[in-house]
């Protein structure tokens, strides 16, 4: 039983026996704690009582006169029903004295050192981004998209004018609320003169970034702890966090690259001592197993149903035997089409009309080289792939190659803040 792998709802077993019991030539306690060792079980405590008495009503204590009494013990297991069931089999005939009991508990977290490779106890005040680009709540949405497209900025803070954040705007927020066509990494892909039509398409908008932002903002002090700050933002699903001082004034910003970079440069420390094997938890526990797939053959018109359908920006690309040779973005299909086919393309993402006729196939316009790791890889061996490659993707595949499922950043958020 690996740590993490305990079912919520397990069983505790307590096994009550005296110090002085033996089971072949050894202390009982130690011969079962090699014993459920060696049947696999999570893990074992040994308590020594300080006084008590058993069947026979004969008091033991631990004062300093009496040290050599039968002082009582107790070992306690913690692990799922099966294995505790089976723990009992194993037990019961080497408790020829004493008393054994089984109760429900519930785990709310099983885990140990080498199942951590976030330095979780870091002031991410330490870590955060400093270099910060704002918006304020009264400009317009025109504006705010152009300053985006200027910075390569997903997602602003918006502060008022005692620098305080008041709320943050998204490039999702401007698509679904304010009249934006496209994501940020498809707009970048456009042209100049579409852009600059969009662009003189939203100044005609009263809409102010107060209109359409997320308010309140999630915010973070930056005295708090990264493991605490890291697990708010998978609960709420935040790529991004403001960090402010005590009176919510804007300091920097935590993105989930910044938390997986401290696991980068935490893993040298931590491979200093030998992991035991099996210990570190592997991607094959957080992977997507539903893979957008596209054959290398597949046309523009299947590439852009295939990205509908399976509601994603990416799609992986195999070759007839399978094996992922390519992935293909929203933005790479834009960029990589006629311009004036591009239009359509945009359109037909939404679903609106069908994909402009086109000879291209997903050998042509995917980006070649798919990184790759075997469900067995380490999750800080991963997180250090992806950010080395600059990658968001990690495609999972077996020994043949052919894709099993897939991690992603958010996966790894997950993954390393154990929630």
């Amino acid at each position: 039983m690996t740590p993490g792998s305990i079912e919520r709802n397990a069983q505790r077993l307590n096994i009550y026996l005296g110090e002085s019991d033996r089971w072949r030539g050894k202390p009982l306690y130690a011969a079962i704690l090699e014993t459920l060792k060696t049947e696999g079980i999570a893990g074992a405590t040994v308590v020594r009582g300080v006084a008590g008495f058993g069947a026979h009503s004969r008091i033991h204590t631990a004062t300093i006169l009496r040290l050599s009494e039968d002082l009582p013990l107790r070992i306690e297991v913690v692990d799922s029903r099966e294995k505790i069931s089976h723990a009992i089999e194993v037990i019961s005939p080497m408790v020829r004295e004493g008393l054994i009991t089984v109760d429900e508990v519930q785990v709310v977290k099983y885990t140990h050192r080498y199942m951590n490779p976030l330095p979780a106890d870091r002031p991410v005040g330490d870590v955060m981004t400093r270099d910060i680009v704002t918006v304020t709540p009264d400009l317009t949405i025109a504006q705010a998209w152009e300053r985006m497209l200027e910075h390569q900025m997903k997602a602003l803070p918006v502060i008022n004018e005692r620098g305080e954040v008041v709320g943050l705007l998204t490039d999702e927020d401007l698509l679904s609320r304010a009249g934006v066509q496209q994501r940020l990494s498809v707009a970048k892909r456009l042209d100049a003169s579409m852009l600059k039509e969009e662009l003189a398409s939203l100044a005609a908008s009263a809409l102010k970034v107060a209109d359409v932002m997320n308010e309140p903002a999630i915010t973070a002090r930056a005295t708090e702890s990264l493991g605490v700050v890291a697990a708010q933002m998978v609960k709420s699903g935040l790529k991004r966090v403001p960090i402010v001082d005590e009176n919510g004034k804007l300091l920097g910003v935590l993105s989930r690259v910044d938390v997986l970079r401290q696991v980068v440069e935490a893993e040298p420390r931590s491979r200093r001592t030998e992991i035991p094997a099996g210990a570190a938890r592997t991607i094959n526990e957080f992977m997507e197993p539903q893979i957008p797939v596209i054959q290398q053959d597949n046309y523009l018109a299947d590439i852009i149903a295939a990205l509908v359908e399976f509601n994603t920006h990416r799609l992986i690309v195999v070759d007839q035997d399978g094996h992922a040779i390519g992935l293909i973005s929203d933005g790479d299909v834009v960029a990589r089409v006629q311009p004036k086919e591009r239009r359509g393309v945009l359109s037909a993402f939404k679903g609106g009309s069908p994909a402009p006729p086109s000879d291209l196939t997903a050998r042509d316009i995917m980006s070649p080289g798919v990184l790759t790791a075997t469900p067995e890889t380490e999750v800080a061996d991963a997180v250090s792939m992806m950010l080395a490659q600059g990658r968001k993707w990690l495609v999972v595949v077996d020994w043949e190659g052919k894709p099993l499922g897939l991690i992603d950043r958010q996966i790894l958020l997950k993954a390393i803040s154990h929630t």
